[in-house]
């Protein structure tokens, strides 16, 4: 069994996954000071990969099987379903201002959703493989994607349109994220690196290179002053600005 917690200032997150057993997923809410347990969100007949906020707190979407679904916070209600991958739905999040969801797929689409409606509104296509994530940058001007193909692609959010493919990695991308000023990209790679990028050109600016597995996840602090990496059983965290390795945990 793995335990995966997300921590929020009002409620930690509990994702619960019974491997090889059952395709069985919960989550389990959990007041953060408390520690009473709060309503289940959601009981699934397949496995889930992702839970995210909306940016007031009021709604949560969660990413399983082929479709996303959008809960009421407080309630635990199920509120929508988005429906329209033929693929595993392995990331979902909201975009700054909470008025899209954009969905990452193994059918090799993103998709851009109105969360109030659930209506699709676009389908981001030109990935060859897998599509792991898929996050808004901070003005909600531009969706960054990651991929099996082993680059990362930056979108318009208002078009669709492809702006710019990220080419460096020699393994899958498992994610990508903005920095919180969206000046820079910062990506994550099966290759045991992890790559930051110019936001505006797509430019190469650095690659953090001392894990020796694959890097799962890559994400600034709030202040863009640090980065941490997932790797296995350690994270490293590093200066932004130098590349430097600062501390393994």
């Amino acid at each position: 069994m793995m335990q995966i917690t997300l921590s929020s200032p009002i409620y930690r997150y509990t994702l619960i996954t019974l491997a090889l057993v059952t395709p069985l997923a919960l989550t389990t809410p959990v007041h953060a000071q408390s520690g009473d347990t709060l309503p289940v969100l959601m009981t699934l007949d397949t496995y889930g990969f992702s839970a995210a906020y909306s940016p007031d707190g009021s709604r949560i979407v969660t990413g399983s099987g082929e479709t996303a679904e959008v809960w009421d916070a407080s309630s635990g209600r199920l509120l929508m379903t988005l429906e329209g991958h033929t693929g595993g739905v392995k990331s979902a999040t909201y975009s700054p201002d909470g008025s899209r969801i954009v969905t990452a797929s193994s059918d090799g689409t993103a998709k851009v959703w109105d969360a109030s409606s659930g209506r699709l509104l676009q389908t981001l296509e030109g990935h060859t493989k897998w599509v792991f994530s898929a996050a808004y940058s901070p003005d909600g001007s531009r969706i960054v994607t990651s991929s099996e193909d082993k680059t990362a692609k930056v979108w318009d959010a208002s078009s669709g349109r492809l702006l710019k493919t990220l080419e460096g990695h020699k393994g899958k991308v498992r994610s990508a994220s903005y920095s919180p000023d969206g000046s820079t990209i910062v990506t994550a790679s099966a290759d045991g690196t992890a790559k930051v990028w110019d936001a505006s050109n797509g430019q190469l600016l650095k690659t953090l290179e001392g894990h020796t597995d694959f890097i799962f996840s890559a994400v600034y602090s709030p202040d863009g002053s640090r980065i941490v990496t997932g790797s296995g059983e350690t994270a490293e965290v590093w200066d932004a600005s130098s590349g430097r390795l600062l501390m393994t945990l």
